[in-house]
């Protein structure tokens, strides 16, 4: 009885093809490294499809080679993706324009406020300026007015997902669980907004130019002969539904219970839970969708995370990269022991990683800061601040998913490329004042997809039983009591004024500059 699971995980910076066994093991492993984006204008972060689907069919044709499990004995495969990168297609499915990475930052200005009841109820409620900042994000309203030929042509608006899903199954279906970013899904009943919900005005397109929506576990298609031959997974081997990368991370890091909270680091940092209630972690921002039918992850982020680690490594530490190239190292241990002679709290060098703003928390006007500098600090005691000022923020997050869902988040599950630095492992530990579990197997958004592709063809009876078998804690790190008691005080007595006393000064720099909303 085929026993395995393929499962491909397209993230930002790679392309994985991943086979696991029933009791979560990764058997083999292909990877193919990916450029993130090329920028045809300053803030514009764009990637050619064909990009993504050819180096997908170079991961799984790589696969073959290096796996001890024969292809008969796969059960399935699962796709999970990067969120939030958008793709036009025609009838054929041929990408119209390249695609708009999640990390693009064009807006669209000065567009008709909603009109009629919407708009009233939203003014009333002081909210104006949120569907603002969501007309202005949304890369459907940006095409639609400054590419209008393309619009008129495109037979399918998909997320990368529903894209893939297309090339591998013939298509034009996704899931759920990948649905997270500027479209008009009703994120409390799991499926598209009915014709009178406001999404349909503030991002306006035809019900019709969507794919077609299946719930995690479900169904997508099947492995059709083309996508075999170009990729090398068997013909007629079912494709099932999985989330976007980070709801996978959640279940495949064993964070199925809402009282664990999943730790994300990765290029966007991130904390979860699961709920099977519909809570909205802040207040009209809705919750995503979860790897889990039915379920929702409350998700907390910080937009450009261990990003500001790739950003010190390029401007702090061309000498670690040296040397971690003629080692043939990762430069994160090198900088691991950079920082092993820096105290917690960096000598008082305190840094708030806001550097990019937000919808609400933190606002449009949002900037990062880093205070405390003194003649002894060094770009280690930086290096430091940046994991901290994350941690820091995270640990804001927890504690605001704990207002809103009334329950304490007890245990923590720590993913993302982050979690390999066992200093970022401990800090974690140390400021949250939690044992910060390091999952058994890296490939946690690609375990996930996997968990969801078991439980979906019946491999295992359900989500409880496929998260006991398939995940596990492969280390923890404990909190010391001094140092979390030195956090604790640096977390409440200074992180978490910081925000409010400098807001002011963000938007005096917004305003001199005369770019408002583009700092």
């Amino acid at each position: 009885m085929p026993d395995h699971i393929l499962a491909i995980d397209n993230g930002t910076q790679s392309v994985r093809a991943l086979i696991f066994d029933l009791r979560g093991n990764l058997v083999a492993k292909s990877q193919v490294h990916l450029e993130p984006y090329f920028a045809r204008q300053p803030g514009w972060a764009e990637q050619n499809p064909e990009y993504y689907w050819s180096s997908l069919c170079q991961a799984c044709q790589a696969l073959w080679s290096r796996s001890p499990v024969p292809k008969e004995a796969l059960a399935g495969v699962a796709l999970t993706t990067q969120r939030a990168t958008v793709i036009n297609v025609d009838k054929e499915g041929k990408p119209l324009r390249p695609a708009i990475v999640w990390l693009d930052q064009r807006r669209t200005e000065g567009q008709r406020p909603l009109g009629g009841l919407w708009g009233l109820a939203f003014k009333l409620a002081r909210m104006s300026d949120t569907i603002d900042y969501i007309q202005a994000e949304a890369e459907a309203n940006w095409i639609r007015i400054h590419q209008p030929d393309v619009w008129a042509k495109t037979y399918k608006y998909l997320y990368l997902s529903g894209y893939l899903t297309y090339r591998l199954t013939g298509h034009f279906v996704d899931s759920v669980g990948c649905q997270v970013g500027y479209m008009p899904l009703d994120y409390k009943r799991l499926r598209w907004a009915a014709g009178w919900d406001w999404k349909w005005q503030a991002v306006p397109m035809p019900r019709t130019i969507l794919a077609d929506l299946v719930p995690p576990t479900g169904l997508l298609g099947e492995i059709t002969r083309e996508a075999a031959e170009a990729t090398g997974i068997p013909a007629g081997l079912p494709l099932i539904a999985a989330a976007a990368d980070k709801a996978c991370e959640v279940i495949g890091a064993g964070a199925l219970a809402s009282h664990i909270g999943c730790i994300s680091y990765g290029t966007t940092a991130t904390i979860t839970t699961t709920q099977r209630r519909y809570i909205e972690p802040i207040p009209l921002i809705p919750p995503y969708p979860a790897a889990v039918p039915g379920a929702y992850s409350l998700e907390v982020q910080i937009y450009r995370g261990f990003w500001m680690v790739s950003w010190f490594k390029n401007e702090f530490g061309q000498r670690e990269l040296r040397l971690a190239e003629e080692q043939g190292v990762a430069p994160e241990k090198l900088l691991d022991e950079l920082v092993a002679d820096v105290p917690p709290g960096c000598d008082g060098l305190v840094l708030q990683p806001y550097w990019s703003p937000g919808i609400k928390v933190p606002g449009p006007e949002a900037k990062g800061a880093v205070i405390g500098f003194t003649d002894i600090h060094t770009r280690a005691h930086l290096y430091r601040a940046i994991l901290e000022g994350l941690a820091y923020g995270l640990r804001e997050g927890k504690e605001r998913l704990e207002r809103r869902t009334g329950m304490p988040i007890t245990q923590l599950r720590v993913a993302g490329g982050g979690s390999q630095s066992d200093v970022a492992m401990q800090l974690t530990a140390d400021i949250f004042g939690l044992p910060a579990l390091r999952p058994h197997v890296y490939e946690t958004s690609g375990l996930g997809a996997a968990i969801d592709a078991a439980v979906g063809l019946k491999l295992h009876p359900d989500f409880g039983a496929a998260v006991r078998e398939m995940t596990r804690v492969g280390q923890s790190f404990d909190p010391d009591r001094r140092t979390h008691d030195l956090y604790d005080t640096l977390y409440r007595q200074i992180y978490l004024r910081l925000y409010d006393r400098l807001k002011p000064l963000y938007k005096e720099i917004r305003n001199a500059l005369q770019q408002p909303g583009e700092l």
